[in-house]
C-alpha cells in the first residue's frame, strides 16, 4: 500500500493518531481514495481548511452520509470549526433537507460534543422573536438576493401564498438571523445542501447567484464543489458546476 505522505500528513491532522480498521480490510480502495481525497484534491486549490470542513459536513448532510458525518466531525473541530458553527449547520439545513433527515445528524453532533466534555446546551444564537421574525427575514432576503424579495412574502396564489409567507419568516426569520454563522457562510453551506441532495437544480442555480451576489464568486464555488466531490461523486458534483455556469451566465 502507498499512501503519499502527504495524504497521511493531512490524516493526521484530521484524526490525530487514529487508525482505521478500513486499511486491513480494503487496502486497495483505501490507498487510491485516501491518494485522492487527501493529497490531490486538498492541494488542487487555496481553499482553507476550515471553510473545507464547514463544506463537507453540509454536503454529507445534503447526501445523508451519517457514517462519514459522525467520522468528519471532530476532523472539523480539529481544523478550528467551532461547536456552535457545527450546531448551526446542522439547524441550516432544516428548511432545506426537513427535519425527519436532520435529526439523526443533530443526535451525532450531541453525543460527540458531549464527549469532548463541551456543555450543552451551547450559548443562544437566536436574534429574533415570534413577533419580528417576518420583518428580520424579509431583510435577510433582501439583503442576500435582492430588492425584488421586499414583497415576495405575500406573493403568489392565495391557497399557496403561505409558503412564501413561511419562506421569509421561518427559513430565513428564524434560520438566517441567527448569529454564529453569517450570511456568506450561510448561503456557502445551504449551496451545498442543495447540490448534494439532488433534485434542486432550480434552488441550487438561485442559491448560485446568491452566492455570488454576497461575494461567494463562480471561483470560490468550484473550490467548494472540487473539495466535496470526494463525499458526494460526480455527477451531482458535475450538476451543480453546471448550475454555477447558469447563475454567472444570468449575471452577465
Amino acid at each position: 500500500m502507498n499512501i503519499t505522505d502527504a495524504a497521511q500528513k493531512y490524516q493526521e491532522k484530521m484524526f490525530p493518531g487514529y487508525k482505521s480498521k478500513v486499511l486491513e480490510t480494503d487496502p486497495e480502495f483505501i490507498e487510491r481514495f485516501d491518494n485522492f481525497a487527501f493529497d490531490e484534491v486538498v492541494n488542487q486549490d487555496d481553499l482553507d481548511g476550515r471553510t473545507c470542513m464547514m463544506a463537507i459536513l453540509s454536503v454529507l448532510i445534503g447526501c445523508q452520509g451519517i457514517d462519514e458525518f459522525r467520522a468528519m466531525v471532530p476532523a472539523a473541530l480539529n481544523f478550528g470549526v467551532t461547536p456552535v458553527e457545527v450546531k448551526e449547520i446542522v439547524y441550516q439545513s432544516v428548511p432545506y433537507m426537513g427535519v425527519g433527515r436532520v435529526y439523526p445528524f443533530l443526535h451525532v453532533v450531541n453525543e460527540i460534543l458531549t464527549s469532548q466534555g463541551v456543555k450543552l446546551p451551547l450559548p443562544g444564537q437566536v436574534t429574533t422573536t415570534l413577533e419580528n421574525r417576518l420583518e428580520a427575514g424579509i431583510k435577510a432576503q433582501v439583503d442576500i438576493f435582492g430588492e425584488h424579495m421586499q414583497d415576495f412574502w405575500q406573493s403568489g396564489p392565495e391557497e399557496s401564498k403561505h409558503i412564501n409567507y413561511w419562506l421569509a419568516a421561518n427559513c430565513f426569520g428564524d434560520y438566517y438571523t441567527r448569529k454564529g454563522l453569517d450570511y456568506k457562510q450561510r448561503e456557502m453551506i445551504t449551496f451545498c445542501f442543495l447540490l448534494a441532495q439532488g433534485g434542486c437544480e432550480l434552488q441550487l442555480t438561485s442559491h448560485a447567484a446568491a452566492n455570488i451576489r454576497l461575494g461567494n464568486d463562480k471561483s470560490f464555488l468550484i473550490k467548494v464543489i472540487s473539495q466535496c466531490l470526494p463525499f458526494i461523486g460526480y455527477p451531482r458534483s458535475l450538476n451543480a458546476l453546471r448550475c454555477v455556469n447558469e447563475a454567472v451566465a444570468k449575471s452577465e
